[in-house]
């Protein structure tokens, strides 16, 4: 199978599982890929319903956004992605949803905070918040301006212990090293959210000690990780 039959498949296969996992509703939310050659991306058509996407619908484009293969339109959210990929060489694969906890804190513009272990697990401290575009920006090209948003975000931040980020007003977008780990980090980020949220409201909170946040990250991620099998 190609490089690129393999992508289709695999973008297909999370695209479908955002269903599986309630991270969306009605057509709310694409998944994509890039080639290990890092030349071609694989991405939701839009508006087209879960149920019926097949890998042949997945639209390949190039990292200008020019469609290389496919009869259908790739996502409007597809410059987003594509700054993403052009910028940062490690990730494999983007999502993006509006999966409803995570969409709540992004349209509160409230940072996701880290109160405890479950969080510390997957993301190494709050999940941020982007600034709002101005209208110039928006002008501009709406979706390649909200790619580069979430560059600036992250400037001085570890992207790759806190794989995601809340646009203000709007919905998150996660990524990692494959299309299925994006997924991954977004159902842990719908759930983390879910998570603050109950205990929010529950009144008077504090954020979870550094030394304990530490330690569940370093024993998932990096080079001392003892959890799970060894590979």
């Amino acid at each position: 199978m190609s490089e690129r039959s393999q992508l289709r498949d695999a973008v297909c296969d999370a695209n479908r599982a955002l269903v599986a996992h309630g991270l969306v509703t009605l057509t709310w939310g694409n998944v994509s890929g890039i080639t290990p050659s890092r030349d071609i991306v694989a991405i939701k058509p839009s508006g087209v319903p879960y149920e019926r996407l097949r890998p042949h619908d997945i639209v390949l484009v190039d990292l200008e956004g020019r469609i290389v293969e496919g009869d259908l339109r790739p996502s409007t959210d597809t410059p987003t992605h594509l700054a993403l990929y052009r910028a940062w060489p490690e990730v494999g694969g983007v999502t993006h949803t509006h999966s409803p906890y995570a969409t709540m804190f992004a349209q509160a513009r409230t940072p996701i905070p880290c109160l405890g272990t479950t969080h510390a697990d997957h993301f190494a401290g709050d999940v941020p918040v982007t600034r709002q575009l101005t209208p110039e920006e928006v002008d501009a090209g709406y979706e390649a301006q909200t790619g580069l948003l979430i560059l600036e975000c992250f400037r001085h931040r570890d992207r790759s212990r806190v794989p995601a980020v809340l646009l203000p007003g709007h919905a998150p977008f996660v990524w990692g090293v494959t299309a299925a780990k994006s997924l991954e980090n977004a159902v842990a980020l719908e759930a983390i959210a879910h998570l603050a949220h109950g205990t929010l409201a529950l009144g008077p909170h504090v954020p979870i000690e550094p030394h304990i946040l530490h330690k569940h990250q370093s024993r998932k991620h990096g080079a001392g990780a003892y959890y799970g099998q060894a590979t």
